[in-house]
């Protein structure tokens, strides 16, 4: 199946729908239709699209595995009789073969033939599969045209469709979410069957390099979380110290004083920093912000490492402005003008308006932007590389360089690693501290959020 296949199915839920409509007008002389014209055409586009589209998914979900058994009966004894891992590498050459990647070393002719018959099969499948797709996809349209009657349910029957898409939707969401969860904490359980609980959780050293001679830090590394946590709090407080009055004050000009051209210019050059790669402003904090600091910290009899906290933070606070910004742009734009209006009508000033209704009013939407803002800075990784550093040093000064839970997890899983040693496996158990932390913090934010809301609405 290609673009081609996609393009004629579509084409032919198009064609489906306006035939449907067509015959509802026109069976419409005949009696009273129960559902409106555009309703009969949905039904018949559910009958030509939905049988198709299952088929093709569930021909994308068995190919794989169809495909690898049918390989593996052709296979010679030699190749065939080979342990699980050998296979796979086999499999996987075959498969490079057959779309003309690089392969692992040089194949033989039973190799080759296996990469033809691969590919043959695959090419044969796919189309096999949109033929029938597609006859599929014309009997379905001839079926739901057929069904076009004045007294057909069809608004019923095509709302109880889409209700369906729906919990399946959101099912599958839930599922993803649970999947998640459970493959971290299995990850993370098996990691504190290697680590003791205690020492990863109250531990003060981060250190997660498997000890080559008796004399190093532990026979397996050190795993004390309190010193990436730390960073971590650190870097993001200095951020949301910088983004959220920033962003909060430009919001609040924007919406409340800003005039039409002003607001019409501001606003796109504010939220143009949201479209920066967090690459550029790592660069821009190796190479700016975090000399300037040093230099400044200098001249002041200051100690200040190369790699600062100071330095991460404030470049995540420009990074993070843009969306505590303009969500709060929009969530103040939202109050209704009787409430400021009735402020004003009392004798209140624009300045009180604002501070003692607007905001208050806004105060849903303006923590949401923050939660946001937390959370983007709880999970950026670049900009510490670049401006924080690795250290994971146990320490409350901006000035000294630190490390964050993301840096620690992308540098545990970096390379080729087994899953199967303490240092790959705290990832994941940096990771499972990371979700409740950031769950924590919902949590904390709805309970604020409700109590407001309650108050004024």
């Amino acid at each position: 199946m290609n673009i081609g296949f996609f393009a004629a199915l579509i084409l032919l839920t198009a064609t489906s729908y306006l035939l449907g409509r067509k015959k509802a007008v026109r069976v419409s002389a005949y009696g009273r239709l129960h559902s409106r014209p555009n309703y009969y055409g949905a039904y018949v586009a559910l009958w030509c699209l939905l049988p198709a589209a299952l088929v093709a998914v569930l021909w994308i979900a068995l190919e794989p595995w169809l495909l690898t058994h049918l390989i593996v009966r052709e296979l010679p004894e030699s190749y065939s009789g080979l342990p699980p891992d050998r296979l796979g590498l086999v499999l996987n050459d075959i498969k490079n073969l057959a779309t003309g990647a690089m392969v692992s070393g040089e194949p033989d002719e039973a190799l080759r033939a296996a990469a033809d018959h691969y590919r043959s099969l695959k090419s044969l499948g796919s189309a096999a599969v949109a033929v029938g797709c597609l006859s599929l996809a014309v009997a379905g349209l001839a079926w739901g045209v057929r069904k076009v009657q004045p007294t057909l349910r069809a608004r019923n029957q095509v709302e109880r469709v889409v209700r369906a898409i729906l919990i399946v939707s959101s099912t599958l969401a839930i599922f993803t979410t649970v999947g998640i969860v459970l493959s971290v904490l299995f990850e993370a359980v098996r990691f504190f069957r290697m680590v003791p609980p205690w020492e990863f959780f109250f531990g003060l050293k981060w250190s997660p390099q498997i000890a080559i001679r008796a004399d190093q830090v532990g026979a397996s590394g050190a795993f004390g979380m309190i010193p990436v946590f730390t960073g971590t709090l650190l870097i993001s407080a200095i951020a949301m110290g910088l983004a959220v009055p920033v962003g909060l004050f430009s919001a609040v000009y924007l919406s409340e004083y800003a005039s039409r051209p002003v607001r019409a210019v501001v606003k796109p050059l504010l939220e143009i920093l949201a479209g920066v790669p967090t690459v550029v402003y790592g660069f821009f904090a190796a190479l700016t912000v975090g000399p300037t600091i040093r230099q400044v910290g200098e001249r002041l009899g200051l100690e200040v490492a190369s790699e600062s906290a100071l330095a991460a933070g404030l470049v995540m606070g420009i990074m993070i402005i843009p969306f505590i910004s303009s969500l709060s742009d929009d969530v103040i734009n939202a109050v209704p003008q009787d409430l400021r209006d009735g402020s004003l009508a009392l004798g209140a000033t624009r300045a009180e308006t604002i501070r003692q209704v607007v905001l208050p009013a806004a105060l849903p939407g303006i923590m949401g932007g923050v939660l946001l803002g937390v959370s983007r800075a709880i999970g950026e990784t670049m900009i510490v590389v670049m401006a924080a550093g690795l250290s994971a040093n146990l320490t409350m000064n901006p000035l000294q360089a630190v490390t964050t839970v993301t840096v620690q997890i992308v540098t545990l899983l970096v390379g080729d690693q087994e899953f199967d040693s303490p240092k790959t496996l705290a990832a994941f158990a940096l990771g499972l501290v990371l979700f409740i932390v950031t769950l924590c913090l919902n949590v904390v934010a709805l309970v604020v959020v409700r109590r407001y809301r309650e108050q004024y609405e």
